[in-house]
C-alpha cells in the first residue's frame, strides 16, 4: 500500500508519498533497491463545477516543479540517507541527474524545512518564473512547512518499519509519485 499527502495552495501544491524502487539502470554506486520518501512541488489546477454551485470541484496535480527524494538502499543502515537527493529542475515530466547535497543528506528535515520556507529560491535554482507562482502560494508554502516536514519524518518512519522487500513484497516502484 502506498500513502499519498497533498497540500494545495492557489497555484501549487506539495506532493508527499513513500517509494520502493529499483532501477532498472543503475549508475555505478546505485545499485540495489531504494526505499524512502519523495516530495515534489506541483503545479495545480482547478477545474471548471461539474454540477451545481454546491458541487466539489475538479482539482488536477499537474507537473513538477521541484523534487526531493529522501532514500536509502534498503540493504543499507536505516537513518543513513545514502541515496537522498534532490532535482532542482525538471524537463517538463522529467527529472534532471541526482544531486547530492551533504546538507540533505545529513539533516534531510532540516534541509527540506529551509528549503520549502524558501519557494523563491526553488523557483529560481529550478529556472521557474515567480510570476508562475501566487504571493498565497509563497505565504502558504511558508506557513505549513513545519507540518510538511512533520509528514514527511513520519511517512519515513513507516517506511522504515516495512519489509525491506517493498511493498507487499514486491520489487518494483511503489509509489504515487
Amino acid at each position: 500500500m502506498t500513502v499519498l499527502y497533498l497540500f494545495g495552495f492557489d497555484r501549487i501544491g506539495v506532493a508527499v508519498s513513500d517509494i520502493y524502487f529499483v532501477d532498472p539502470e543503475p549508475l555505478p554506486g546505485q545499485e540495489g533497491a531504494e526505499r524512502g520518501v519523495r516530495l515534489e512541488l506541483r503545479y495545480l489546477e482547478a477545474g471548471e463545477l461539474k454540477g451545481s454551485i454546491y458541487s466539489a470541484r475538479p482539482i488536477a496535480v499537474d507537473r513538477p516543479l521541484w523534487r526531493v527524494d529522501l532514500l536509502e538502499s534498503v540493504e543499507g543502515t536505516p537513518g543513513s540517507f545514502d541515496r537522498t537527493h534532490h532535482h532542482p529542475g525538471l524537463d517538463g515530466w522529467e527529472p534532471g541527474r541526482r544531486v547530492f547535497d551533504k546538507g540533505l543528506s545529513q539533516e534531510p528535515l532540516k534541509w527540506l524545512a529551509e528549503h520549502l520556507a524558501d519557494l523563491e529560491g526553488v523557483l529560481d535554482r529550478a529556472g521557474v518564473q515567480r510570476d508562475e507562482v501566487s504571493p498565497a502560494d509563497v505565504a502558504g508554502l511558508r506557513e505549513r512547512a513545519p507540518e510538511i516536514v512533520e509528514t514527511v519524518g513520519r511517512l519515513l518512519d513507516t517506511v522504515r518499519a516495512q519489509s525491506p522487500e517493498g511493498p507487499a513484497g514486491t520489487s518494483v516502484r511503489a509509489s504515487w509519485l
